[in-house]
């Protein structure tokens, strides 16, 4: 069988068998070095990007035993300007951050299949920071190594690899296996603290919320004659909803998983609409410029989304939750009857992106597995999906239906045939498949 078939087939058969498979692994081995309090963590990233750059930054800021020692990406020249970066990176100047960074020209990995090559290495937990149309595939193979992971958001681009995803986390947690997701909310002391506080009643019964994450445009990385089409995308995977999920899946899922944790479940409905008004060229792939999002969630509570990305126009990044007693406007902050508001720490640790890898830690060391897949990062990436789904269409959709649709994204042919070459969707019509 080749990559491709194999590829899409693993896909499809996680939505029927993960779960029974998941339950035949029971006691899976910790890694190495996980029981020793401050003994060396070994750590590689699949992704050199802005993103899994930061995020190993982020991780050698976390422990100071973290070790970098693998890269992984489809493009050499990515890993060594991560390498550049990490290097001048202003929170790793010190002597003892950079003795850390410790990856060898042996322990470089190139090419589509370069994250099978880097987890047969001995690692603790691997960085997976690739585009997010990967994440359910790269996820596997951690899983099926033994690894440790800390999974950039979102976590699919459609259903199916929601369900791939899903089952796959099933069986990491038969198997001991931590995962952390960097949904950043998730992780932020003051955030949780409100939300808490939020769950106690401090805002009354919660009638309705607003999410707004609306700002400027974004990075193209232009084209090259030596790269495929495969390869071109893959370098501007923001803009190909199969890589990205739009921008609503890849960004505003912060704040659509702030919203679910509130409310205490996902939206059971949605409508929306969107479109492509200022960023209309071809470069721009198939993804939307702008959605106008209504949810529904449990009780008939509305909650209003915004999120555009269009330049020299006003800017908001706002979860605003409202009550019978009170509101919360700035993700830290009660006002009304309980009011509070939450003092930030100096301690580059209690920082979110930094936190998130400091609970992973922990919990490898302590040998008490969390998964946040299971815990609300699948259900959160599909909400957002489902919004996505909603506005492509300009059709109503319930959590039910979007939980069972068979839309997968993923090239059939992966990764030796050519890339989907999808229209923009036209609300009102069938949606380009």
């Amino acid at each position: 069988m080749e990559e491709g078939s194999r590829v899409t087939a693993s896909r499809r058969r996680f939505m029927v068998s993960g779960a029974a498979a998941a339950t035949a692994v029971t006691d899976f081995p910790f890694v190495r070095t996980s029981a020793a309090q401050g003994a060396p963590l070994k750590i590689g990233v699949v992704g050199t990007g802005g993103r899994g750059t930061g995020a190993c930054a982020n991780a050698l800021v976390a422990d100071p035993a973290v070790e970098l020692v693998a890269m992984a990406d489809i493009g050499r020249d990515r890993i060594v300007l991560s390498q550049d970066e990490l290097r001048r990176h202003p929170d790793l100047q010190d002597e003892s951050f950079q003795k850390r960074i410790k990856v060898t020209e042996d322990a470089t990995f190139v090419g589509f299949d370069a994250y099978k090559d880097l987890l047969e290495l001995d690692l603790d937990y691997v960085i997976l920071t690739a585009p997010p149309g990967f994440r359910p595939l790269h996820y596997a193979e951690a899983v099926k190594r033994g690894r440790h992971a800390f999974a950039e958001k979102p976590v699919a681009t459609d259903p199916v690899g929601c369900r791939a995803i899903r089952a796959t986390a099933e069986e990491a947690k038969q198997k001991g296996l931590s995962v952390v997701v960097g949904l950043n909310y998730r992780h932020d002391l003051g955030v949780m603290d409100t939300v808490s506080r939020i769950h106690d009643g401090a805002i009354g019964r919660i009638i309705g919320g607003t999410m707004l994450r609306m700002g400027g445009g974004l990075w193209h990385r232009g084209n090259d004659p030596s790269w495929s089409r495969l390869e071109y995308q893959c370098r501007n995977w923001y803009y190909h909803c199969w890589l990205s999920g739009d921008q609503i899946v890849e960004m505003v899922v912060h704040q659509i998983d702030l919203m679910n944790w509130v409310m205490g479940a996902p939206p059971v409905s949605v409508v929306a609409q969107g479109g492509r008004q200022k960023r209309t060229g071809e470069m721009y792939g198939n993804i939307f410029d702008n959605m106008s999002v209504l949810f529904e969630y449990p009780g008939g509570v509305p909650v209003h989304l915004m999120c555009r990305q269009w330049d020299d126009c006003a800017n908001r990044n706002v979860n605003r939750v409202l009550g019978t007693r009170g509101e919360t406007d700035n993700r830290r902050t009660i006002l009304g009857e309980n009011p509070f508001v939450h003092e930030p720490s100096d301690d580059p640790r209690q920082e979110a992106v930094v936190h998130e890898h400091v609970e992973l830690i922990q919990s490898i060391r302590e040998r008490a597995a969390r998964n946040d897949l299971l815990d609300f990062a699948i259900d959160s990436t599909l909400t957002a999906i489902m919004g996505r789904e909603s506005a492509y269409t300009g059709q109503a959709l319930t959590w039910d239906e979007i939980s069972a649709s068979d839309l997968d994204l993923f090239p059939r042919d992966y990764p030796t045939g050519p890339p989907p070459e999808r229209k923009v969707a036209i609300p009102g019509t069938p949606r380009p498949v």
